[in-house]
């Protein structure tokens, strides 16, 4: 699979003199962009409700007799993990749009940005994913990661026995192969990890037999957080994984996009051939299982 980026003049004099095929790419570019800005706009002014954790009912004491007998339900609870400097609020429409269609077990976890390993992220996903379990009385979960946050959940997976708790991991626009976007970034040590070469990265190229979580990537042709391209793509022979192709849509707007919510929807839903089908019936423009 190979993908080709384009950065385009968006000068209409420029657009008369290149080839049809370019100047559609020119303004699809454009309406990305445009949409990237003000989701931005919009993603700013909910930062501050996101700021602090997520409130939890407490369990009572065990042997209680007003413990709740727990219902079992079909879906596990899902876990919503964000992205690098962002919050929980990045995720208020994806889970606005889980909730209508039935899932109402879901949880955001929140990790500050001064965090500087992606192994310490893991493990303290891991905990807040026992602690889920514990106190809804699901054996597993399901996780949707925006970006960095799709690189914790996997090494989760991956490198700390995970796949025993997670069922599916969605991730959106995560970086799995390494991103060589902004080199002035790295400043921060957590992006170092998410360069191409990096030793976390390196960790999760080696062999996981018998991993047993179903794996989802969604990524798109205008996301300008991953270079190349490709790397939102998960390529490992020992994963079961899907890739799943998001056209015109930017890196801020993987979260919020209703075709990608009904991606993910079906993806957490569904069998794995079920994101193929979701993909399938998608509008022109949507999803394309890659």
């Amino acid at each position: 699979m190979s993908v080709t980026k384009a950065v385009l003049p968006l000068l209409p004099l420029c657009q008369r003199l290149l080839p049809s095929r370019l100047a559609g790419l020119s303004m699809a570019l454009l309406k990305a962009t445009a949409l990237e800005i003000a989701i931005l706009a919009g993603h700013l002014l909910l930062y501050p409700s996101g700021i602090t954790q997520e409130r939890r009912a407490a369990l009572p004491p065990q042997g209680s007799p007003d413990t709740p007998h727990l219902p079992t339900e079909t879906h596990p609870p899902v876990v919503l993990l964000h992205g690098f400097i962002d919050n929980r609020s990045v995720f208020v429409l994806l889970r606005r749009s889980l909730a209508q269609h039935g899932r109402h077990r879901i949880e955001s976890l929140n990790y500050s940005p001064l965090t500087c390993d992606i192994r310490t992220a893991a493990e303290l996903l891991g905990r807040h994913i026992e602690e889920i379990c514990e106190r809804t009385g699901s054996r597993r979960v399901d996780v949707v990661g925006h970006s960095l946050g799709g690189l914790i959940a996997r090494y989760y997976v991956q490198r700390l026995g995970g796949d025993l708790r997670v069922r599916t991991l969605v991730t959106l626009g995560t970086p799995h192969s390494g991103t060589k976007v902004v080199p002035l970034a790295n400043a921060h040590p957590i992006v170092r990890q998410m360069r191409p070469g990096s030793a976390v990265l390196e960790e999760l190229a080696r062999p996981a037999p018998g991993c047993r979580t179903q794996f989802v990537s969604f990524w798109s042709d205008l996301d300008h957080i991953m270079d190349p391209l490709e790397t939102a793509c998960i390529d490992h022979p020992d994963l079961l994984a899907q890739n799943v192709r998001v056209s015109g849509v930017g890196h801020l707007a993987l979260p919020v996009h209703p075709a990608v919510a009904a991606g993910i929807r079906q993806a957490l839903d569904s069998e794995p051939t079920g994101v193929a089908e979701a993909a399938e019936a998608a509008p022109a423009g949507g999803l394309t299982v890659a």
